[in-house]
């Protein structure tokens, strides 16, 4: 009997041949990451441990991105003490403020995450780099300060989910449409605890920025992780970025799957997600005069520069709606400067956008784009559960970047093809 490809990527890590689904085991892991809201937590926990000196500084990366630029004291206390952590134990990969993005876009353009690795984080949406072939999931504080020391987690082995797209995207529409549209279907809960493996010829089609928002969102279903066979598309984004070589994975053709769940791309339209689930998924077509106050199009769902293009085609040439406060957030600074260089933010500021630099900010209420009482948002972000963005009685609604961008315009809720 064959493995799946996320059972292969726990196998290696912990000296076996194989794993079975259900199984607990200790496993080596290749990247350990934290944030300035999550790394003092595990500090705090390494040190009232008595650990003497992390087990790997090269296998650590501390990003400093939901708060920042700080926003406050405390904000600034938290980075200070992750500062003097990194330096104290010579950690080879914190990113301070002038260097950083937001965590889940920068570690894959900074080459730290490669196919067949192993990586935790305590951000819940790590496992974006399953787009990668990479086994990621978020955990704890208090695991991750055991791994800060160890280099070493548990995992119960999780069964999987083999999800199959056929046929070709309708216009505009992006991974973020497909992964709504299989929330929407399965349910918050659809994958509890299990790996989405998403594959099938319209995966093998997308661009790497469309994988990695779906597998960064297979967290908005339960899963333990989300998944994509590396092939050749994820050798052209690798290349150049790191001086390790990856090991690529792939599924055997009789692994066992929990299920099976197959999705002709083909017929998924332009999708949001209204309050306050993620499965809460309508074609954004069956949405009717549904005002907004603010729309964002960023995060590390989808501030790639893509995704920044697709926002830019939108609104070229249009003006942001009267009343509407439309936010612009490149994932990384690299992401930044060649949107500069393609002219995309004189195009975002004729429409009238506010530029931020890069950061978490508004997805979790933080800064940079907060709701007041009342309000409603359209967000490129991956949550829109009560209170999210703010006020516990503002309300936000899910889109991807050509959606946010037309409702910037309409100042409702629409569909680009409405501005033809």
């Amino acid at each position: 009997m064959g493995m799946t490809l996320t059972e292969k990527l726990l196998a290696a890590p912990c000296g076996r041949e194989r794993v079975e689904p259900g199984e607990l085991i200790e496993a080596a892991i290749d990247l350990a990451l934290a944030n300035d809201i999550t790394a003092p937590l595990a500090i705090e926990e390494f040190e009232k441990a008595g650990a003497a000196e992390v087990w790997d500084r090269t296998k650590i990366a501390l990003v400093p991105d939901h708060f920042t630029p700080n926003k406050d004291i405390a904000a600034a206390t938290n980075v200070k003490r992750i500062r003097e952590f990194a330096k104290k134990h010579r950690i080879a990969h914190f990113f301070e403020c002038s260097q950083a993005g937001i965590e889940h876009a920068l570690l894959p353009e900074q080459g730290l995450v490669l196919p067949g690795d192993l990586v935790i984080g305590a951000d819940s949406h790590t496992c974006t780099y399953g787009a990668l072939g990479a086994f990621a999931t978020g955990v704890g504080s208090t695991d991750l300060a055991a791994a800060l020391i160890t280099g070493k987690c548990w995992f119960k082995v999780p069964q999987s989910i083999r999800l199959l797209y056929t046929g070709e995207l309708k216009p505009w529409v992006s991974g973020k449409d497909l992964i709504l549209f299989t929330i929407g279907r399965i349910g918050v809960d659809g994958a509890l605890y299990q790996a989405m493996e998403f594959c099938g010829p319209t995966i093998e089609k997308l661009s790497m920025a469309s994988r990695f928002t779906m597998c960064n969102m297979a967290i908005e279903a339960g899963a333990k992780n989300g998944v994509i066979e590396p092939d050749d598309k994820t050798r052209t984004f690798l290349k150049g970025r790191s001086a390790r070589k990856g090991v690529f994975l792939k599924s055997d053709p009789d692994a066992v799957y929990a299920r099976t769940l197959e999705i002709d791309a083909s017929q998924v339209e332009l999708q949001v997600a209204l309050p306050s689930l993620p499965s809460n998924v309508k074609p954004v077509r069956e949405v009717k005069d549904l005002a907004i106050d603010q729309a964002v199009i960023g995060s590390c769902t989808n501030g790639w520069l893509e995704d920044l293009q697709m926002a830019a085609q939108v609104l070229k040439g249009r003006r942001v709606a009267p009343r509407v406060r439309l936010i612009i957030i490149p994932a990384t600074r690299i992401i930044y400067r060649q949107a500069l260089r393609e002219g995309l933010m004189e195009v975002f500021m004729d429409a009238g956008a506010i530029i931020s630099p890069p950061t978490c900010g508004p997805c979790l209420g933080g800064h940079m784009g907060v709701l007041a009482e009342g309000e409603r948002a359209v967000a490129t972000t991956n949550r829109n559960f009560v209170g999210r963005m703010g006020h516990v009685r503002s309300e936000v609604v899910l889109a991807g970047p050509a959606v946010a961008a037309a409702s910037a315009v309409l100042g409702r809720v629409g569909s680009p093809e409405e501005l033809a």
